[in-house]
């Protein structure tokens, strides 16, 4: 059977990881790329490198990375649905759930496959906490807490912290729990003199009371990416950096001191880190495209999902700007 035939929109920082992962990706043809900036980079390799949609539509693609700022992916998107292309747009999924909406509509209208980029679903920590999650090795699950820093990206410069990297966060937290965002209550900063916020601490509420909270922030001097669940048998975490997995269990050993016997939480248990085949998330991402382009049904992050995490980040910007909780 013919290679699929890719093409790839944007290649800056992102993109040209996409360009990377696409030129080897078993299946498929990467056959046009296009940023008026240039190949800034040096990952076109033989391609030339064109201006706009319009010059990756013509090398007639079968599907259409988009690697752009989140301010052009409405635009583009609605340019490659007209077209009859299926697309892969990198997250968030656009800049307002209006345009998001608009995306998904347009899809979903013509029967094309769309995907959004959110690639913490397809880090092996987090892909083996969900199914650890699903099959009740946590029991209960009470809280999802999420820790996301480092210093700022001088790429990012159409959003803030919120849409740019809390949407991680937002995303990861329903897809391990399978459970949607109920209430957010936010603050933010501006710290570092630019129009938009580049710290958040925000907590919330998903449907069947599991309580969460998320500090994302461009103004550490380290990089973090932990996501802790706790639950009824002990406690996850998953570190995203390191693609490493960790249960610490609750204690069940009794105890004869009398100061410690009387406190009635739990107790420090045994601790497992397991050990995970650490495929790059990058590019199961992209089999995943491939696949659901083939109809072989890949595990994509649909565009009803992006609109979803964006309609959360706004909600939590409409807290930290009000200063109230809000309800989706």
């Amino acid at each position: 059977m013919a290679a699929l035939r890719a093409g790839l929109i944007g290649l800056g920082m992102m993109g040209r990881h996409h360009a990377r992962v696409l030129g080897s990706l078993e299946g498929v043809e990467l056959v046009a790329v296009a940023d008026p900036g240039g190949d800034v980079h040096g990952v076109a390799r033989h391609l030339e490198v064109g201006r706009t949609v319009e010059d990756v539509l013509a090398a007639r693609p079968d599907y259409v990375v988009v690697a752009a700022p989140t301010q052009h992916h409405e635009a583009i998107g609605l340019t490659l649905a007209e077209a009859g292309v299926h697309a892969l747009l990198e997250k968030p999924l656009a800049s307002t759930s209006d345009e998001a909406s608009r995306l998904a509509a347009a899809f979903a209208e013509r029967g094309l496959v769309g995907a959004v980029g959110h690639i913490e679903r397809f880090n092996p920590a987090l892909r083996d906490l969900r199914r650890r999650l699903e099959q009740g090795d946590l029991g209960d699950i009470y809280q999802v807490s999420t820790r996301r820093q480092g210093p700022f990206p001088g790429r990012i410069a159409d959003v803030g912290v919120v849409k740019d990297l809390a949407t991680h966060d937002i995303d990861l937290t329903a897809w391990v729990t399978q459970a949607p965002y109920v209430t957010v209550s936010a603050h933010v900063a501006l710290k570092s003199g630019r129009e938009y916020e580049d710290l958040v601490a925000a907590s919330g509420l998903l449907e069947g009371g599991v309580v969460t909270n998320h500090l994302v922030n461009w103004l550490s001097p380290f990089k973090e990416r932990t996501t802790v669940v706790t639950g009824e048998k002990g406690a996850f975490v998953a570190d995203t950096l390191t693609a490493d997995l960790t249960f610490y269990a609750n204690g069940t050993g009794e105890t004869t001191w009398e100061s410690l016997a009387g406190f009635r939480g739990v107790a420090e248990g045994a601790s497992t880190r397991f050990a995970l085949v650490k495929r790059e998330p990058l590019l199961v991402e992209h089999e995943a495209m491939r696949d659901a382009v083939l109809g072989r049904g890949g595990d994509i992050v649909t565009l009803e999902q992006g609109l979803a995490t964006v309609r959360v980040a706004e909600a939590v910007l409409r807290s930290a700007s009000s200063g109230e909780s809000v309800r989706l």
